[in-house]
């Protein structure tokens, strides 16, 4: 196996995630701004990883496989980080949505690859549009503060969401390219 860039920066992305929590916790006044600009670079490693992969032909088996845990491990820990801070119903909602359509369409993935179907469900423009719209909220979640007047965690709420919208959306959407296979009777 050999290590190829975009590889690289999906472990640098894994390895974040337990700094991510740490910073997230640092009793000083700067803690959400590091974090929030943590998990602003790893959602940069995210799409830096796919666009060099592609532009380079540096594809790999285990990248491939790495490159989504990683991203669900880190949407999945800055969810679980925001509602311990912030525990109201909403952001508990959002986050399960979020956190559940991912292991849903995941399960769905495994066996749609297990039938030969996979391709049925490989990542749409709404997808990718729902992560924009999630990075970003989760960036002014971590961050909390206001900035030059704009209400950046009420923001962050509503993005969130959006994202969690756009989530069963695009779930629904998986779904229903994947149903022809899934409502036939195993043999």
């Amino acid at each position: 196996m050999r290590l190829t860039v975009p590889t690289i920066l999906t472990l640098l992305r894994m390895l974040m995630i337990p700094v991510l929590v740490l910073v997230f916790y640092l009793p000083f006044k700067w803690a959400n701004f590091a974090a929030a600009a943590l998990f602003a670079f790893a959602s940069l490693t995210d799409w830096a990883d796919g666009w060099i992969a592609r532009r380079y032909n540096q594809y790999s088996n285990f990248g491939a496989f790495l490159d989504p845990v990683a991203d669900k491990l880190m949407v999945a820990v800055a969810l679980m980080l925001i509602v311990q801070a912030h525990p109201t119903v909403w952001m508990a909602l959002w986050a399960a949505v979020i956190i559940g359509r991912e292991i849903a369409v995941s399960a769905l993935r495994e066996w749609m690859a297990e039938v030969g179907q996979r391709s049925k469900v490989k990542v749409a423009t709404l997808g990718k549009l729902k992560t924009v719209v999630q990075m970003v909220a989760l960036v002014m979640l971590l961050y909390q503060e206001d900035l030059l007047g704009l209400p950046v965690f009420v923001v962050g709420e509503w993005l969130l969401a959006g994202a969690a919208l756009l989530t069963l959306w695009s779930g629904f959407e998986y779904l229903r390219a994947a149903w022809p296979s899934l409502k036939e009777d195993v043999k």
